[in-house]
């Protein structure tokens, strides 16, 4: 027993160190106001702020509706690689390996660099508006819903497919009918996973430069940076991490009941 207490120190003290003790500096720094002591002043302040309020709107419908698109063009695009044969199929495939692993901020550059007001194609301005955020964030986190998808795919068993074929069953049924019940729970992963890291985005809506366009890690910014109010930007902070932990627990709960 106290060689298993002495192998779980070590990762244990490095999250704490790494994760947990930062965590905690953010905590109680929202609970310290400018005038000094503790108190849940900054919170008050904060909740009563229309720019708040806005901010979490505009945070929460532009994350599920970005994840509403990912969904949707993922599994599309998903069900093009894994089941319509064409040239390069494969390299398709291992490419989204590879856009995993790319920064956003890279992929809204490239966004600019086409559809920007000096772009190649140029006189296109819905970049700066919500719109292109969610443009961007859908074309980022695409790939996200796409790799459980196929990996989904690449289990089913394809006698299954040739049995609804031998039966009758055109395409659109045996997506329907075959396919999707076999891919829902690589959708409910990857959307939760991108409704998570939407929720979080900071890089895209800053490097798209919206005007107009706040969400919450982009306010935290913005208090922080902007305005050196520390501990209202802490207290965003904190809703944040809230609001993305009890999505993840309740993604859990849900999953788990379902057996997925």
């Amino acid at each position: 027993m106290n060689r298993r207490l002495a192998w779980a120190f070590p990762p244990v003290a490095v999250l704490g160190v790494l994760f947990l003790y930062p965590l905690a500096l953010v905590v109680r720094q929202s609970l310290r106001p400018d005038t000094g002591g503790t108190s849940l002043q900054p919170y008050a302040d904060v909740f009563a702020s229309v720019a708040f309020r806005e901010a979490l709107w505009t945070t929460v419908w532009i994350a599920v509706a970005a994840t509403a698109g990912c969904l949707v063009l993922g599994f599309g695009l998903a069900l093009v690689i894994a089941f319509v044969p064409f040239p390069g199929a494969r390299t398709v495939a291992r490419f989204i390996d590879v856009f995993l692993s790319f920064p956003s901020f890279l992929i809204t550059l490239a966004l600019l660099f086409i559809y920007g007001t000096t772009g190649i194609i140029g006189s296109f301005r819905f970049l700066t508006t919500p719109w292109g955020v969610l443009l961007a964030e859908v074309t980022y986190f695409t790939p996200f819903v796409m790799r459980p998808v196929l990996a989904a795919f690449s289990q089913l068993d394809t006698a299954q497919l040739e049995a609804a074929a031998g039966l009758g069953a055109r395409a659109p049924r045996i997506v329907r009918r075959v396919i999707l019940p076999e891919a829902v729970p690589a959708l409910a992963a990857g959307g939760s996973l991108v409704l998570v890291l939407c929720l979080n985005e900071f890089g895209i809506v800053l490097f798209t430069g919206a005007k107009g366009v706040t969400t919450l890690p982009m306010l935290v910014y913005s208090k922080a940076i902007l305005e050196s109010d520390y501990p209202g930007a802490c207290v965003v902070a904190v809703v944040n991490i809230l609001i993305s932990v009890g999505l993840y627990g309740l993604y859990r709960v849900v999953s788990r009941r379902a057996g997925a």
